[in-house]
């Protein structure tokens, strides 16, 4: 299934660097300690701009998904019917991350399931992070 190729800002370039070095980090406020994702200029909890990145362990438990049949978007329609997963994160079930869930047919999403990150290719010299069920 083709992916978008990440295209990093001054704000998400920390992030897109762990993830090109097969590492999972997020913002951390060092006012509250939340976690957050996506990477923002302030804390989305308690409004702090002192954030620093911290590695998360990258594992996590399928919430929800819905499988997308009649998508819009030209370069998905020939790989449909496709999940698009919600994934929590297990360090910080308030942390979401979308997936595909690479390797899960449609329909047969096992929600509540454990995930991992995984790394893919999409370009040369850039990786995009993706979330595998654990059996």
């Amino acid at each position: 299934m083709p992916k978008l190729i990440p295209v990093a800002d001054e704000l998400s370039k920390p992030f897109w660097d762990a993830v090109n070095a097969k590492r999972l980090v997020l913002q951390r406020c060092t006012g509250c300690s939340k976690l957050q994702y996506p990477p923002q200029k302030t804390c989305q909890v308690c409004g702090n701009a002192a954030l620093e990145w911290k590695e998360v362990s990258g594992k996590g438990h399928i919430a929800t998904y819905i499988v997308i049949e009649d998508g819009r978007l030209n370069r998905r329609m020939p790989d449909q019917p496709y999940n698009l997963a919600l994934i929590t994160l297990d360090e910080d079930p308030t942390v979401n991350f979308y997936s595909n869930l690479p390797g899960t047919p449609p329909y047969k999403v096992p929600v509540g399931a454990a995930v991992e990150v995984t790394f893919e290719d999409v370009a040369p010299g850039q990786l995009i992070h993706e979330w595998c069920v654990v059996n």
